[in-house]
């Protein structure tokens, strides 16, 4: 029994051990900070971790990730110890799969490979389900007695491995909500476009003499949004002024740049089209110029840090956001790759309704 089952043995602990470890290098893609701040923000915050034990429990969890994937691979404790630990994890993250499934649906990243392969929570279910199959039956050819006795092996993995990930992803101090990452000197928008005119412009006076009274009301102005503050004008002092769009992007993210391609063309052939204000993420920040390039236009923009962009952007939301403002009041908002990611065409047609049109499906403004 012994013999013939070492091969398959062998196999199965490979298998599952490449998947842990690929699941802990996969939270540090791209970067390991980024990575990690995504992960916190998108997958702990939800949770009720706050941002203070959040930063912690994230690379704890991933250098523990890390250790079962390279401790699957040696003999000491493993019958007794290893691939219980393993299976126990496993089954913890299948129930709080599976209760986000319940809860929010089969939608989004479950962030179990982070922003390197996406699935779903019921794709990571199946996943881990079969991961629990194979360690069960790992468990089950390992002879009685096979376990090598060195326990300190498994606490210096399993250390080395928390302290790698604290040393490839410090700890940062928590950045304020705003953190501008250059300086306030923000290029104008160089597509060519129309200079901005108000949205309803009054006809000609006659030359002939007409009822003031009645030429006053023909002019009124039309009604609009009560102007609020939409919270940005400390990045952009005009945002709450008027129609605007205020875009989230990614400098490095494609999906972020042909959305800015549709709102560059739209601007082309539509001269009354709302200004364009940008907030970058402070991630591959040197890339902006290249964004603009490949765009087709320069618009204003800041840069803030991660955390506070992903906290702005909205909690379970993703890149590229899209915001229609009108005196501060969020009319809509596209986000993410999926079901509400930003249509031009859809922001032409809201672009076009009056005021009343819109409170009757926003009695917000």
């Amino acid at each position: 029994m012994k013999n013939n089952s070492t091969p398959i043995a062998w196999g199965l602990r490979i298998v599952v051990a490449v998947l842990f470890i690929v699941s802990a290098i996969a939270k540090l893609y791209p970067s390991p900070y980024f990575a990690i701040s995504t992960f916190e923000v998108k997958q702990l915050y939800p949770m009720g971790f706050s941002p203070e034990v959040a930063v912690f429990f994230s690379r704890t969890l991933i250098g523990i990730e890390m250790a079962l994937g390279l401790l699957l691979l040696q003999n000491h404790w493993l019958k007794r110890f290893i691939i219980p630990a393993t299976i126990v994890l496993l089954v913890v993250f299948i129930g709080h799969l599976s209760y986000e499934t319940f809860i929010s649906g089969n939608s989004g990243n479950c962030g179990c490979f982070g922003e390197l392969i996406p699935m779903t929570p019921v794709e990571a279910i199946i996943k881990n389900v079969i991961a629990v199959g194979l360690l069960g039956y790992l468990n089950r050819l390992l002879p009685k007695g096979s376990d090598a006795p060195n326990f300190w092996v498994l606490t210096t993995v399993l250390f080395a491995s928390i302290l790698g990930i604290f040393m490839m992803a410090p700890i940062q101090p928590p950045a304020p909500e705003f953190t501008v990452s250059q300086p306030t000197v923000v290029p104008q928008d160089t597509t060519p476009v129309a200079i901005e005119t108000p949205d309803t412009i009054a006809a000609p006076v006659a030359k002939t003499k007409v009822d003031t009274l009645a030429t006053a009301k023909v002019v009124q102005a039309p009604k609009e949004p009560k102007k609020v503050s939409s919270g940005y004008a400390n990045l952009f002092p005009t945002i709450d002024q008027g129609k605007k769009i205020l875009c989230y992007f990614l400098p490095g993210c494609d999906h972020c740049r042909d959305a800015a391609k549709e709102l560059t063309q739209m601007r082309k052939t539509n001269p009354s089209m709302p200004p364009i204000s940008i907030i970058f993420m402070n991630e591959e920040a040197d890339l902006i110029p290249k964004f603009f390039e490949e765009t087709g236009a320069t618009y204003p923009y800041q840069i803030i840090e991660i955390i506070p962009f992903w906290n702005q952007l909205g909690r379970g939301k993703d890149t590229p956001g899209v915001k229609y403002l009108w005196n501060g009041n969020e009319v809509k908002y596209w986000w993410g790759i999926d079901s509400n990611q930003f249509k031009p065409a859809e922001l032409q047609t809201v672009l076009k309704k009056s005021y009343e049109e819109l409170k009757k499906s926003n009695p917000k403004l």
